[in-house]
C-alpha cells in the first residue's frame, strides 16, 4: 500500500508516544497515531499525515464491523475505521476498504 507524504505542520507542540493518549495504529513498518480525525506518523523529525493513496478494497472480508463487534474504532475524517488483523477497515458501499 502506498501512502501520501503530507507534512502536518501544525503538529509541532505534541509528541506522540505510548503515553500520549492517542490510539496507536500499526501500519506496515511503523505506528500511526489517531489524532483530530486523521493519522500521524513520525518521519524525519516531523509528523506526516499517513493516508492511503487510492482505493483498496479488502477482498473476502465477511465480518461486518459495528459499535459492538469487538474491534477498536478510530475516528478518521468523516467516518470510523475499525482496527482488525493489523490494518484499518472502513465501510465503503457494499464492501470494506483496507486503509
Amino acid at each position: 500500500m502506498t501512502t501520501l507524504h503530507q507534512e502536518h505542520t501544525e503538529h509541532a507542540s505534541h509528541r506522540h508516544g505510548p503515553d500520549c493518549g492517542h490510539t496507536a495504529v500499526p501500519h506496515g513498518d511503523h505506528l500511526d497515531y489517531a489524532h483530530d480525525g486523521h493519522l500521524h506518523r513520525e518521519h524525519g523529525g516531523h509528523w506526516d499525515e499517513c493516508e492511503p493513496a487510492g482505493h483498496t478494497a479488502h477482498e473476502g472480508h465477511e465480518h461486518v464491523h459495528h459499535d459492538e463487534c469487538g474491534h477498536a474504532q478510530v475516528r478518521h475524517g468523516d467516518h470510523v475505521d475499525y482496527l482488525h488483523d493489523g490494518h484499518r477497515h472502513a465501510e465503503h458501499g457494499d464492501h470494506w476498504d483496507d486503509h
